[in-house]
């Protein structure tokens, strides 16, 4: 079933742009308030590397009006195979640098957002608030766990995508779509592999013509999703065989994931005042700072009898980042299932952040 459109249309677009934008205006499933939509967009890109080139490229000539991209990488000469933003002058820049005067050439009235830096369990939450979908291209199974609780956090639309020597796989996962079931990364793969079990790019080479097909296939999802067009890849995922030349697609389940459990964000002053409040982490972390008025409840203790955990109408759990918050939101809703449980997006690092800015 079709979504509805992940982004309201803006009032215009200038000229130039539309006149750019000219076929792609012609699909109907696009249209004139389709680009609009595009031109009103925020996508926030995770790597400018394989994947993070061609979804780059790709974004822009669409007419996406604002585009983050995350890399604090340089560019190097074993990049171009694959890294097609780049070329030979670019070796030793920054690649969000490099990115970014691509991304402005391409299309000149897209804001570009240069990320350079690392991303974290502890920052994902706070760079992607302002966007309204993310794009993984990253390499690295931190960085992916890192950017999916993230999103499941904020309840932002990840479009994501794998690509390994021959193979690929893309999907769209959702903690808060408009319809239909939620399914998050950790649904389908519960945690990252142990180190060393599954081989980087670096290790086991990848074909570059093959990220640029998967890159195709990613910003595809995400026009479809901003415009409310088509059937999206939610619950769904592409499995892409280049040397078998075969695509086939595999269902994706969501568990019975029992209570659905809400989210607070760091800057919503009226929910955090009127809440209780439940700080699940550790007794070193606590003495660094609380949120005001929280009571300490460490993780290990909601998990072994949560019954007992004090909740009210509405109860707000935070630990530093948000994986620990949401394993307690979730013992806490089955023992009290009429309790309204929620989590703090970005947890006590976030909050701290915002009020010390």
């Amino acid at each position: 079933m079709p979504l509805p459109p992940l982004v309201e249309p803006a009032p215009s677009i200038p000229d130039d742009e539309r006149a750019r934008a000219a076929r792609q205006i012609r699909l109907p499933e696009i249209g004139d308030a389709g680009q609009r939509r595009l031109f009103n967009a925020k996508v926030c890109v995770i790597g400018a590397g394989g994947l993070g080139s061609p979804v780059l490229l790709y974004l822009a000539s669409a007419g996406i009006g604002t585009i983050g991209i995350v890399d604090d990488d340089v560019v190097d000469a074993s990049n171009l195979q694959r890294q097609v933003l780049f070329g030979l002058l670019d070796v030793g820049r920054a690649k969000s640098t490099a990115a970014a005067e691509r991304v402005r050439v391409l299309s000149p009235h897209t804001d570009v957002i240069e990320h350079r830096l690392r991303l974290t369990a502890s920052n994902a939450a706070a760079l992607f608030a302002p966007y309204d979908l993310v794009i993984d291209g990253s390499d690295s199974f931190d960085t992916r766990y890192a950017v999916a609780d993230a999103c499941a956090d904020l309840g932002v639309p990840l479009v994501w995508g794998s690509v390994l020597r021959f193979d690929a796989q893309a999907t769209v996962f959702w903690s808060a779509p408009p319809t239909g079931a939620p399914i998050a990364l950790r649904d389908v793969f519960p945690a990252p592999p142990p180190a060393g079990e599954v081989p980087n790019c670096a290790e086991a080479g990848v074909l570059g013509a093959l990220c640029g097909q998967l890159g195709g296939i990613l910003v595809t999802e995400a026009v479809k999703l901003i415009c409310g067009a088509g059937e999206s890849l939610l619950r769904r995922m592409l499995v892409l065989d280049a040397l078998g030349s075969r695509i086939d697609e595999v269902p994706l389940a969501p568990p019975d994931r029992g209570p659905r459990i809400g989210r607070v964000p760091v800057g919503d002053a009226n929910a955090l005042s009127t809440a209780t409040i439940l700080d699940v982490r550790g007794d070193d972390e606590v003495a660094a700072g609380t949120l005001p008025g929280a009571r300490h409840v460490p993780l290990d203790d909601v998990l072994a009898d949560a019954g007992s955990v004090p909740v009210g109408d509405v109860t707000v759990v935070y630990c530093q980042v948000g994986p620990r918050s949401r394993a307690a939101a979730h013992a806490l809703a089955a023992a009290h299932p009429n309790a309204d449980i929620r989590t703090l997006v970005g947890g006590y690092a976030a909050w701290s952040e915002r009020t010390a800015s």
